[in-house]
């Protein structure tokens, strides 16, 4: 259609013809049955990236039917209840008469769907849908299970929502995303559907699936809650965890380049200051360094007193980013499996407020679980913490590249310096992607801004800080790969040299499969090329983790 929105790649993780989305490799495995309890970050890239199959369960169905007694109750009796029987955000005092509930719902999508922006891309959307479902399957928002059905089967049959990137504010939720992403279980908005971007309706139609009519309640219960934030989330640190685990690689290739020693990575050193992430860095770089001749014969050299800090500090730096990137994970694995919508329906009662509307036994309690401050603030933090292995990143590469600095290595790494320039600019590459990391790390949950009137005072812009963070990871990991690069070359002039006197000489172990695994895609620089190719080729290795087993210690 020549007014629907452009549809992205899928993003920074991997490019997948849309053929094959569905057979991709995880889609063999047990299907996930949503419990609204369990669900995992693993889990959740399983089924974005890997089409993994998805469905309700039916303890899961049982408590959904509960809970939606209790709304059909409360319409049925007339009761005032925030978002059943009333307006929405300043309009919360609003009664609306409940032969137009049903009218509200459609309204509340219809006119919250004006997000802006680039699309997200299709990991992202797959991984909101499968959250929104999760979230619904608790049984707390008064929806029937009709939806989290239609979700599952949206994400089975590959029919993806058109979201555009920007317009939440993060409080309540990510609204203006969560109506697109919701609009196409009624026939309306936009879906990528085999490679192509289609209306929903038509979408619908051809997979023979009608459009499904909202009743009370199920508009808001689809809209309110923090599920694209928490898919950027998740997948960023699906991503972040095989990052920082290359980083050490890139390390500890670099240090074998700039005659380091790991005299500073000993566990007795590191345990005098014992920080899990600092700990767990200085054991894999160990692990990567053994059995290294090269680097055993300058131990008793006098060459240098102590090794500049991107080298001899990487445990303190890269472990400082493994904590952060570990309480990230911890407050995702809570919101995943959390009740984010507003108001919640609680069918066993058990609640004692004089706010709380009561029928049946059954309880609806309005309040703010909608907001997305404790996934902003660990989104912010986690972008810094990713941001930060870049930084020593490029400063590793810079001494690499530096004749003043990297002991006696040919200037930039080339053969032929003044004629040829080598590896010079991809040094100019690391430091602009480390520098617009510097801005974009600047806390987005800082900036609130009111809505509604006044209403809604205080907001988290926890799909700001999401975004950013995404942004922050690729820069990254385009950094690390430009490490990898500079690493290898520099190791190959290392090592041509050190045989010289002893051919036996190599490397660690991790250090030199490594170098071999990287050097089978891309080869020595022996003169000026251009140089495209080879990030790339670097940078899938960095993205899909190929790398990351090198460091597990064994």
């Amino acid at each position: 259609m020549s007014d629907a929105p452009r549809y992205p790649d899928p993003g920074s993780h991997r490019h997948l013809p849309e053929s094959a989305w569905l057979r991709q490799p995880g889609s063999e495995q047990s299907e996930i049955v949503l419990t609204g309890a369990d669900l995992s970050i693993a889990d959740v890239e399983s089924v974005a990236r890997g089409g993994r199959r998805v469905r309700l369960g039916d303890e899961a169905r049982a408590r959904m039917l509960e809970a939606r007694e209790v709304v059909e109750r409360l319409v049925a009796a007339g009761e005032t209840v925030y978002g059943v029987t009333t307006g929405f955000g300043d309009l919360a005092n609003t009664f609306i008469e409940p032969s137009q509930s049903a009218r509200l719902q459609e309204n509340l999508l219809l006119s919250h769907a004006v997000g802006v922006g680039e699309p997200l891309p299709r990991d992202v959307v797959r991984a909101m849908l499968l959250l929104r479902a999760n979230t619904l399957a608790l049984g707390h928002s008064g929806c029937r299970p009709d939806l989290v059905d239609r979700l599952c089967e949206m994400l089975r049959l590959g029919m993806h929502p058109v979201v555009p990137s920007q317009g939440s504010v993060g409080a309540s939720g990510d609204l203006a995303p969560l109506a697109h992403l919701a609009l196409p279980l009624t026939g309306r908005g936009h879906v990528e559907l085999n490679g192509r971007i289609v209306a929903a309706a038509e979408a619908l139609s051809s997979s023979g699936l009608a459009p499904l009519v909202l009743e009370a309640k199920e508009g808001l219960a689809l809209l309110n809650g923090t599920q694209m934030m928490s898919a950027i989330g998740a997948l960023v640190a699906a991503d972040a965890a095989r990052l920082a685990r290359t980083a050490s690689v890139a390390a500890a290739m670099s240090c074998e380049a700039m005659l380091g020693t790991d005299v500073a990575y000993a566990a007795a050193y590191q345990l005098a200051r014992p920080h899990p992430g600092q700990i767990a860095v200085a054991e894999e770089l160990r692990w990567l360094l053994r059995e290294s001749s090269l680097m055993a014969g300058h131990h008793a050299s006098s060459h240098k007193v102590q090794d500049p800090y991107s080298l001899r500090c990487v445990p303190q730096v890269h472990g400082a980013s493994r904590d952060a990137l570990d309480y990230l994970r911890g407050v995702l694995d809570i919101e995943l499996n959390s009740a984010t919508d507003n108001p919640l329906v609680f069918p066993q009662g058990g609640v004692t407020d004089a706010d709380v509307a009561a029928t049946g036994g059954g309880l609806v309690i309005s309040g703010g679980n909608f907001h997305g401050e404790p996934v902003a603030l660990a989104l912010d933090f986690a972008k810094l913490a990713i941001s930060e292995l870049g930084s020593i990143s490029e400063r590793r590469i810079a001494l690499m590249l530096d004749p003043r600095l990297n002991g006696g290595l040919p200037p930039f790494l080339s053969s032929g310096s003044g004629l040829e320039s080598g590896m010079m600019l991809l040094q100019y590459t690391a430091a602009a992607l480390a520098s617009e990391n510097k801005v974009l790390v600047h806390p987005a949950s800082a900036y609130s801004i009111p809505t509604s009137a006044n209403q809604e005072d205080h907001v988290s812009m926890g799909s700001i800080a999401a975004r950013h963070c995404r942004t922050v990871l690729a820069n990254v990991q385009r950094i690390v790969a430009l490490e990898l690069l500079v690493g290898a070359q520099a190791l190959d002039f290392r090592l041509e040299e050190a045989r010289k006197a002893d051919p036996r000489v190599r490397a660690g172990s991790g250090v030199m499969e490594a170098h071999a695994r990287l050097r089978s895609v891309v080869p020595h620089l022996d003169h000026d090329r251009q140089q495209t190719s080879d990030i790339d080729s670097a940078l899938r290795l960095v993205r899909e983790g190929a790398l990351v087993d090198l460091a597990l210690v064994g």
